[in-house]
Order: C-alpha cells, then sequence, then structure tokens
C-alpha cells in the first residue's frame, strides 16, 4: 500500500475510534510530515484522500480539520454507519472514483471562466448547448472514437434520461418497439414505457445483444438501444458481425439505433472497441454519451449525436426540452477537454481502475465467489446459486450497495448475480474488508 494511504488509513481508524473527535484540528502537513518523517506531498495526498472521503474538511488558513459528519464506530458496528455522511455506500454502482479526480484543477479551470464571464453570459445559454463544449466533443470524437461529426449534430442534455427524452420527443410515437437488453441498463426502461413504447426484451450473450432473436421475435420495432462497447451489466462487447447485422436491420427497415457508450473509455486491455457509429454509413445511428462515468455525475451532463438529416428535427424538440446544464459547468468541461487534461484523466483512471479491480477480485476469490471476467468497465459480476435478490437484501441491510442480476432482467429465466462497482475501493485492505463482510452478511 502506498504510504498515503497507511497513513490516511491511521487517520480513519483514529476517527472511528474516537481519538480525533469531530471538529477537531489536525497537524498542519509540514509538521505531520516532520513527525512522519515522510515528504509534505506524502501527508497532503493522505489529507486529500479523507477530505474528498468525507472524513476530513479543509477551513482555508484555519487548517484541517475532522468533520463534523465522521463519528466513531463501535467495534463489529456496520459499515454503513462508518461512513461520512455523503459518502458512496462499500460498491456502490455509477461512480467513478471521487477520490482521483483532479479538484484543484477543476476548481482553477472554473474559476477562471468565472473570471472571463461576460454579461452575456449570464443569458439564457442555447437550448442545444453551449457551442465551445459541442466543438470540443465534435474533436473529442473524431480523435477518440472515430466519429467524423460536426457540432450542430450535437446535443447537450442534462444527464442520460434527459438525452432519452429527447430522442423519443423527436422520433419516437405511441406504439413504437425498441429493442432492449436483457439484462440491461433498467433506469432508462420508464422513459420509453411513460412515451407509450413497447419495450422488447433481446437476450444478450458472449457476443451481446442477441440481433437474431430480435430479427425473429420484434422485426417491425423502430429502435434499439444498446451497449456495445461495454455491455451493462455483463461487461460483453458486440460482435463485428452482429454490429454489421444490426446496421442492415436499421437501413432496412428505417429504425434508430442508439448507441450508449457510457464507459467505453475504461479498457483494461488494448485500445477501446471502435463504436458502432462509426461503421454508420445507412445514418441510422443517434451516438450518447456521458460525463457522469469519466467525470463526476454531479455534472449532470450527456450529448447526443444524431443524424446531419435529423439537426433541424431535433433542434425544434430541444426548444422545448432545453439544455438545463449551467452554462458555467459548460464551458468549464470544454476547457477540460480542450486543453487536455481529459486525455490526461481518462489515462491515469485505466490505470487506476485496473489496479483497484484486481484488488477487489482478488478479496472476492478468497472468499470463495466467482467473478466474471471481463475486459473493462467500472463494474463486475458474480455469479451465485440461489436467489440472488435474497442474498442482495442481506447485503444491502449490512451497508453494501450491491445489486441483484436478477433486477436488471426484463423476463425471468437466466442465471442470478449479484453487481457491485470497485471504483472507490482504495486498497487492497478495504477491498478484503467488504470481500468479508459481504460473505459474512449472505451466508
Amino acid at each position: 500500500m502506498p504510504r498515503y494511504q497507511q497513513i490516511a488509513r491511521q487517520i480513519r481508524q483514529a476517527i472511528g475510534d474516537g481519538e480525533l473527535a469531530a471538529d477537531s484540528r489536525l497537524p498542519s502537513s509540514r509538521t505531520m510530515a516532520l513527525e512522519l518523517g515522510v515528504a509534505r506531498a506524502t501527508v497532503e495526498n493522505a489529507y486529500g484522500e479523507l477530505v474528498s472521503q468525507g472524513w476530513l474538511e479543509r477551513r482555508g488558513q484555519a487548517g484541517t480539520f475532522v468533520s463534523p459528519s465522521a463519528s466513531p464506530t463501535a467495534s463489529g458496528a456496520n459499515i454503513a454507519s462508518s461512513q461520512p455522511q455523503g459518502a458512496p455506500m462499500p460498491f456502490q454502482m455509477g461512480l467513478p472514483a471521487l477520490d482521483a479526480f483532479p479538484r484543484a484543477l477543476w476548481a482553477r479551470l472554473t474559476g477562471r471562466r468565472l473570471r472571463l464571464q461576460t454579461r452575456y453570459d449570464l443569458l439564457m445559454p442555447e437550448a442545444n448547448g453551449e457551442s465551445t463544449l459541442r466543438q470540443a466533443i465534435a474533436d473529442y470524437l473524431r480523435f477518440s472514437r472515430s466519429i467524423d461529426c460536426q457540432p450542430e449534430q450535437i446535443f447537450i442534455t442534462a444527464g442520460f434520461q434527459a438525452a432519452m427524452r429527447l430522442v423519443v420527443g423527436t422520433l419516437a410515437k405511441a406504439g413504437d418497439g425498441i429493442w432492449l437488453e436483457d439484462p440491461g441498463y433498467r433506469y432508462v426502461r420508464p422513459v420509453f414505457a411513460d412515451a407509450g413504447m413497447a419495450l422488447h426484451p433481446v437476450p444478450v450473450d458472449g457476443e451481446g445483444m442477441q440481433i437474431d432473436y430480435g430479427l425473429e421475435h420484434y422485426p417491425e420495432a423502430r429502435f434499439a438501444l444498446l451497449t456495445p462497447a461495454h455491455q451493462s451489466p455483463l461487461g460483453v462487447a458486440l460482435s463485428l458481425t452482429r454490429r454489421h447485422q444490426l446496421l442492415e436491420w436499421a437501413s432496412a427497415r428505417q429504425s434508430w439505433i442508439i448507441e450508449d457508450d457510457y464507459d467505453s473509455e475504461f479498457r483494461y486491455h488494448g485500445k477501446p472497441l471502435p463504436p458502432v457509429k462509426s461503421l454508420d454509413g445507412p445514418e441510422r445511428v443517434i451516438y450518447a454519451g456521458t460525463f457522469s462515468k469519466s467525470l463526476f455525475p454531479a455534472l449532470r451532463t450527456a450529448w447526443l449525436v444524431v443524424p446531419q438529416r435529423q439537426v433541424a428535427a431535433f433542434a425544434r424538440q430541444s426548444r422545448h426540452l432545453p439544455c438545463t446544464v449551467p452554462i458555467l459547468i459548460q464551458q468549464t468541461i470544454a476547457d477540460f477537454l480542450r486543453e487536455g487534461h481529459f486525455w490526461r484523466h481518462l489515462k491515469k483512471m485505466r490505470q487506476c481502475y485496473g489496479e483497484r479491480r484486481v484488488w477487489l477480485e482478488a478479496a472476492l476469490a478468497e472468499q470463495g465467489f466467482d467473478v466474471v471476467p471481463q475486459a473493462g468497465g467500472i463494474q463486475l459480476v458474480m455469479r451465485v446459486q440461489g436467489d440472488d435478490r435474497a442474498m442482495v437484501a442481506k447485503g444491502r441491510a449490512a451497508g453494501l450497495a450491491v445489486q441483484a442480476l436478477s433486477d436488471w432482467r426484463m423476463t425471468p429465466a437466466g442465471e442470478g448475480g449479484i453487481v457491485m462497482s470497485f471504483t472507490n475501493v482504495t486498497s487492497h485492505e478495504m477491498a478484503r474488508r467488504y470481500a468479508l463482510k459481504l460473505r459474512q452478511a449472505i451466508t
């Protein structure tokens, strides 16, 4: 374990044991470094990790203090009770590594934007998103994902669900069918159901969505939503044969493919797989992305790349569903992209997630769990025998934010599993502690 993580662990333990009370002041990083015989930067990194996790808080020149929400934890207490208020629960899904985000850099970029703002920046933002951000996304997609698009084809939305509502409002009508991966991302289904669309579950195997099944059972569907680069939650990639098969179906039926590329940047072996959009000769693919997984979810910022021929229709609909992301946030993201910080951050996070996944896989294997191999992503799946929902209920009662694979399915058939994230598992020791807690909870 790196030295700064050892120091952070000792401070957390002191807070948990009541040796450091809430609101108590810690020594300065210089003083602590002299006492421990380490570099000052090592102590700063330890303090920074604890601040990001909610254990400590900085109060300007007054110094660094134990957070008022960090309370002592009795021996053997529930893990959830040891979490600072607002901190993510162990294994919580949908989160990047909060401790690894360059918050100081982000604050500097935001402050610069604030200083440079003119009175015109106080006006209502463009309905389809800030032009500088749309240009920055177009440049990034061109070089990183081989998607050749223009800024006017990009629409910024307040999250993935808002992006799907824009698609539905522009292209769909009640009664239209949509292929959905089974198992698949369950939180977006209400958007389509509320629009009166027919939800068609299509099974997923080792090559991704079974396109043959969709063609046989629901050939008249007008939409298909899928995660081809890294299927959610199983982690498989859609094979090249099925990608071409999907495009042929969409072209022949004049249907629409919605490609959710939610965490394709986080692939640990080789380059990220090319998106279906990069093969889209017929222009039937709507490409969706978000900054929630690559940066942080509080941004509530996603985007769509729509076919050139549909730009006018989406522009009309966006006047009814305008982008609500604050212009300051959009401008800061644009600067983060244009100045190369995004590339460097992704490179750092790929290494970080690869290490953290190994920690958790090893810890789960020590407890006899069977982890499904995956080439990337920010979550993992464990195979289990028996009622996965009952096991998950026990785990959640113990303060572990695990999810049942059965809850991601639209049909009852299929093996059970437990889905969890490893992004905020910051040490091998933490992974072993959480894995042991999960074993104790479900057996």
